[in-house]
């Protein structure tokens, strides 16, 4: 999303510098927070997603890098870039450091547990993103309100889908583990090379088509959540511990 926000910036800045990096950086802990209270189960270590959640900021002038890379040798026609530039490379990049750092960790114990690691990952380099874009574009509260709305919650959303299909394939076998693998990276790549596409290539009209595709994303990611928590080893336990308490 480097580069697809084009059609978001038409405001002027007029606010201080510490409140436009404060109101760049909430949204992507907010959204953090609201993830980590999913996990009802069995929370997770807040040490290793914070972890996780700062190796987001580590990617971000790696990824840069490479899209600039990328957009030298094929140039930004709007179906390439969003696909494989911009989407590609940075989805890609993240399913790297979740299946090198997370993937085989002992803490990865039940299927939430991909959802969470994923979405802190993705809202690392978020924020990151966001603040870049607080201090080198014209930004006010209300543009970066927009930017809270769509390309971070975009992140994590992303992030929900990568993560859901990394639960499923750790916990599954064979063909089946090595499918949901595959699935885990390039679904998210596709529903974000959406998003991008659309912001590259309808300037104008684009609300009407990305206000849609973000209340479908939230839907069928909050969807994922609940049957990533479904499946959790650690429900079954929960509730006998809740009967022996009730009844003593």
């Amino acid at each position: 999303m480097l580069y697809a926000d084009s059609a978001l910036q038409s405001m002027t800045i007029s606010t201080p510098i510490a409140a436009l990096l404060t109101a760049a950086i909430a949204p992507g802990i907010a959204l953090l927070v609201y993830f980590y209270l999913k996990d009802i189960y069995a929370s997770e270590p807040i040490v290793m997603v914070l972890r996780i959640f700062l190796v987001g900021f580590l990617i971000v002038l790696p990824i840069m890098a490479i899209q600039h890379g990328f957009v030298a040798l094929w140039g930004d026609q709007p179906l390439v870039y969003s696909f494989f530039i911009s989407a590609g490379v940075e989805e890609t990049i993240k399913w790297f450091v979740l299946y090198y750092l997370i993937y085989n960790h002992i803490e990865f114990d039940e299927h939430y547990d991909g959802i969470l690691y994923a979405v802190a990952v993705s809202l690392g380099f978020a924020t990151v993103e966001n603040v870049m874009y607080a201090l080198t574009n014209p930004a006010s509260f209300g543009y970066l309100l927009i930017r809270a709305l769509l390309p971070v919650s975009g992140h994590a959303l992303f992030g929900v889908l990568m993560g859901y299909y990394l639960g499923k394939a750790k916990f599954s076998n064979g063909n089946k583990g090595r499918r949901y693998l595959w699935f885990s990276i390039f679904i998210p790549i596709f529903w974000h090379g959406i998003y991008d596409w659309i912001m590259l290539t309808m300037v104008r009209n684009w609300v009407w088509f990305i206000v849609p595709l973000m209340l479908f994303l939230w839907y069928f990611g909050m969807a994922k959540v609940r049957r990533a928590n479904l499946r959790s080893p650690f429900r079954m336990m929960k509730a006998e511990d809740d009967t022996t308490n009730f009844n003593s």
